[in-house]
């Protein structure tokens, strides 16, 4: 059981997030479109430079288990923000899926607010002045 716990940790930790990662680099690519959305949904597109940043920057800090516990603590809130703001028409089951996925990953981002990064994670790198 320990080895299933030694790998699950860093391949959960690349599943959940590269989710963000991607989406931040299609959002580069499809900046106007997304920008346009977002003020359609009231949310100003100024902001999305730092959506982009969280994105791409948090994904990949979960990724390598770097700053892991305030990476996913702000993902989950992320997560959640997109869910009520662009995912909140229940009456639309593709929006209201989308919206419970975005939860679930919140969740999951909270475990790992809750457990830490787990195995192979920069986070358990210790220096001297810490032994």
């Amino acid at each position: 059981m320990d080895k299933v716990q030694e790998f699950s940790a860093p391949l959960g930790r690349v599943m959940i997030a590269m989710i963000f990662v991607m989406a931040g680099v299609n959002k580069i690519s499809g900046y106007e479109g997304t920008q346009g959305y977002m003020d359609a949904m009231g949310v100003p597109g100024s902001l999305l430079p730092l959506v982009i940043l969280l994105e791409i920057v948090g994904g990949f800090a979960i990724v390598v288990g770097w700053k892991t516990r305030p990476a996913a603590f702000l993902l989950a809130g992320f997560s959640v923000l997109s869910a009520l703001i662009f995912h909140a028409n229940f009456g639309d089951q593709t929006q209201m899926i989308m919206f419970m996925k975005n939860i679930a990953i919140a969740g999951g981002f909270l475990f790992l607010v809750a457990n830490g990064p787990g195995a192979y994670a920069l986070d358990n790198r210790t220096t001297k002045d810490e032994t």
